[in-house]
């Protein structure tokens, strides 16, 4: 047996955002592994930490013992903490060491891809020892993995790869959560609608119908009527989805038709990454 096909697309977008990744660092100088990303609180240094910790978890090595400083001011819960774990025990390697541990951290990854047989539906070690399938966790690590792609990208002026493999499956993940940031956490009222228009490398229009109960689904078909149309360019959706840049910093770069109120719940609500 190989690879399950509904596995494929995650494992085509792991492999071309973490090839980026590699070929990114592997010409930086000391100094620029210290370099600040849109990651809040993490460098060049960390986010590549961060991509080898979570691969080397996904391989079933075992966490690293180490206790955290008290003062990162950037970890406030939990799952920060254990995120956090892999970064900062990587915080004083050289240059050379990271990039020789990516590259192993990617030749054993890669192979274990190439064996996986495993069902979509096998149950897998998560975040902070909690379960899940393999094709939760798969979807998870080729979307968490491209953002970070971005991360380097912005923070290294080299931008690129807004519409790979991996930027697909960030827009669906994404997708997948705005119904409760316009239903639950903007409180859109009931049997409403709010469009979203993006546009750019990656372009859709996706509507979000809030039914008599409160309950939000997501469609394709355009809204006659709707509350709220939000047209936006792809680059500033991932960035607000991910908490990559603050909306006042953004707001004159979105077009808002509609209940300006309600607009404004859901652009300062946006953020689906912990």
């Amino acid at each position: 047996m190989s690879l399950h096909p509904s596995l494929q697309s995650y494992a085509d977008a792991w492999t071309h955002s973490v090839e980026a990744i590699s070929e990114l660092v592997q010409p930086l100088a000391e100094g620029e592994w210290s370099w600040a990303t849109p990651c809040p609180g993490w460098s060049v240094r960390d986010v590549v930490s961060h991509v080898i910790g979570i691969d080397c978890e996904m391989l079933g090595d075992p966490r690293p013992i180490h206790t955290l400083p008290r003062d990162l001011y950037h970890v406030q819960t939990e799952s920060q903490r254990y995120m956090e774990m892999q970064v900062d025990v990587r915080r004083h390697h050289t240059a050379p060491e990271m990039t020789s541990e990516l590259e192993y951290t990617i030749i054993r990854r890669a192979r274990q891809l190439r064996n996986e047989s495993r069902a979509p539906g096998a149950k897998v070690r998560g975040p902070l020892g909690s379960e899940e399938t393999l094709e939760e966790s798969m979807r998870r690590r080729a979307f968490d993995i491209w953002v970070h792609e971005q991360d380097l990208r912005t923070s290294l002026r080299k931008p690129g790869n807004l519409d790979s493999p991996g930027a697909l499956v960030a827009r669906d993940v994404m997708l997948f959560w705005l119904p409760k940031v316009v239903a639950k956490r903007a409180g859109a009222p009931a049997n409403s609608a709010v469009v979203f228009d993006v546009h750019g490398p990656v372009d859709f229009l996706r509507t979000v119908r809030i039914d008599a109960d409160g309950r939000g689904t997501i469609d394709g078909a355009p809204s006659l009527g709707p509350a709220v149309t939000l047209a936006l360019d792809w680059e500033i959706f991932y960035k607000l989805a991910c908490g990559r840049v603050k909306p006042a910093a953004v707001e004159d770069r979105i077009k808002v038709e509609g209940d300006q109120v309600l607009a404004q719940a859901i652009i300062d609500n946006f953020v689906i990454t912990p």
